[in-house]
């Protein structure tokens, strides 16, 4: 069963269980993936082009959770966390610090980077390794406490 399909899946099953809130983020993200489709003129997107949309609608959710609980919206906040814990359920498990930190370290001694002036190319080795399973701005921020 591909991603698409099991997002399809989900989507119907909340319906029968007359789940708003749920039903509406699923909706969400399968209109997103039709963007993606149309955008990329692939008619049935493979998975791990579906694993990007749904990173990138997580990431949004995560962002926009932020700045409502900065302005004082906890009801919007609250909507959003909703809808986060949708698509994470679709996500890879995301790794630990200790494993992330392992994973950067690894990817520091592959390329031999010695200063931060070489982030960028252990940014693109560790990203390769951890295949959407460490947040970008985690990543990074490990990346750059690691390199001296």
């Amino acid at each position: 069963m591909t991603l698409l399909e099991k997002i399809s899946a989900e989507l119907k099953a909340s319906m029968l269980a007359r789940d708003a809130d749920r039903t509406g983020a699923l909706r969400m993200l399968k209109s997103a993936v039709g963007y993606a489709q149309i955008e990329k003129k692939i008619e049935p997107l493979p998975d791990a082009d579906v694993m990007v949309v749904i990173q990138k609608e997580a990431k949004r959710r995560r962002d926009s959770i932020e700045e409502f609980e900065k302005g004082g919206r906890a009801d919007l906040a609250a909507k959003e966390l909703s809808e986060l814990k949708v698509l994470e359920a679709f996500l890879p498990t995301q790794l630990s610090a200790a494993e992330l930190e392992e994973l950067v370290r690894a990817a520091i001694a592959e390329t031999g980077a010695t200063s931060k002036k070489e982030m960028g190319v252990v940014m693109k080795a560790a990203q390769a390794k951890a295949a959407g399973r460490a947040d970008g701005k985690t990543l990074s921020q490990t990346v750059g406490r690691l390199l001296p």
